[in-house]
């Protein structure tokens, strides 16, 4: 007997809850918008450095965590692994002005699943997301 036959595919679909976490304001106002556009999305919260993050992840249960790796009092490399540590099936993925180098292999190592540029984030953050939170 197949269970699935005459339900709604769609209404099956889980949502997927993301976290912003970036020191400007402006770039979280960004994404926000951005990312509200997706229907299997939600936003659930905001942080403006790592420590903030890490608080937030314990307190609203992300599946994703969108975060920059460069903030000042503490940086997304130190708070990923944190996050890790603590909630290792929370998806991380960093963001940088420059998607190479030092601190995208560090970011790496600390847990993101990747880092992708800011100024790709319209092309390159949804699916981003649902790469590393797959849903049906």
């Amino acid at each position: 007997m197949n269970f699935f036959i005459g339900m709604n595919v769609t209404a099956m679909r889980t949502i997927t809850r993301v976290l912003l976490v970036d020191d400007e304001s402006l770039v979280r106002r960004i994404l926000n918008q951005i990312l509200t556009a997706y229907q299997d999305l939600e936003l659930v919260g905001e942080a403006a450095n790592g420590e903030e993050a890490i608080a937030a992840v314990e307190r609203l249960q992300p599946d994703v965590v969108v975060m920059d790796i460069r903030m000042p009092a503490s940086d997304g490399i130190a708070a990923a692994r944190v996050i890790k540590e603590k909630y290792p099936h929370v998806k991380i993925i960093g963001l940088s002005e420059h998607a190479s180098g030092y601190n995208t292999d560090v970011m790496e190592q600390a847990g993101a699943v990747g880092v992708y540029l800011k100024s790709m984030a319209l092309e390159d953050l949804y699916p981003a997301i649902k790469a590393a939170h797959p849903t049906i």
